[in-house]
């Protein structure tokens, strides 16, 4: 999507460590989207093609892309609604003038717990405490439907590998501490144990999955 980039994520980096990784999940405004449950929203969106719409923090965000995701795999049509940021997105979900959303359940959790926005399910490999009774995609007959939002550490190509090594070793000394560890949870995100090499190759299979999603639907910078 970004044509223009003056870096390669694969070769102008190197993969230290992915230090967190929040789902995503499928959230409703109550008062726009009658659906209630997995079965009931896309048999919802099948009869109605175009009349919902979806907001995402962005063109080409992961709110985005786990939008059109979803489209493809159920064969259902959703007009993306694009804003500057979650925050501008989430005010707007919550104020009806938007009727859904793919959001990172960091910001989601707090609005779906207060009873002011529905989830519909969780885009994880497993339910996440932060929301024990939604149902995860697998679930719910979506079992290819995983999608995250994750944080990470790259250094520079050509950084000395004593230095990489440093940084690994102070990075998992840190996540291990029960101070992050509690403040993860409490957002829903989890700690992948994803270091160097091994969390190169999340990189590279993420870059492929995504430019093939990009690639099938046609999505662009709006």
């Amino acid at each position: 999507m970004y044509k223009n980039l003056d870096y390669d994520i694969e070769k102008s980096f190197i993969p230290v460590a992915m230090l967190a990784n929040v789902p995503q999940v499928l959230v409703v405004n109550p008062q726009k989207v009658s659906a209630r449950t997995a079965k009931e929203f896309v048999e919802l969106m099948k009869k109605n093609p175009g009349k919902y719409n979806f907001a995402s923090a962005g063109s080409g965000t992961v709110h985005h892309l786990a939008g059109e995701l979803y489209k493809i795999q159920t064969g259902t049509f959703i007009t993306h609604i694009p804003y500057r940021g979650a925050g501008p997105a989430m005010s707007d979900l919550l104020a009806g003038q938007v009727d859904l959303e793919f959001d990172g359940l960091a910001t989601s959790a707090p609005q779906i717990n207060s009873g002011k926005l529905v989830a519909i399910a969780v885009a994880s490999k497993n339910r996440v405490p932060a929301i024990p009774n939604v149902p995860t995609f697998a679930e719910v007959g979506m079992p290819d439907y995983v999608v995250s939002t994750w944080y990470s550490l790259f250094a520079p190509r050509g950084t000395p590998k004593p230095i990489v090594d440093k940084m690994i070793a102070e990075v998992q000394k840190a996540l291990n501490t029960p101070k992050l560890k509690a403040i993860w949870a409490a957002n829903g995100s989890d700690i992948p144990n994803l270091y160097g090499e091994e969390f190169g190759k999340q990189v590279n299979a993420d870059v492929k999955r995504w430019a093939g999603v990009v690639a099938k639907s046609g999505a662009k910078l709006d």
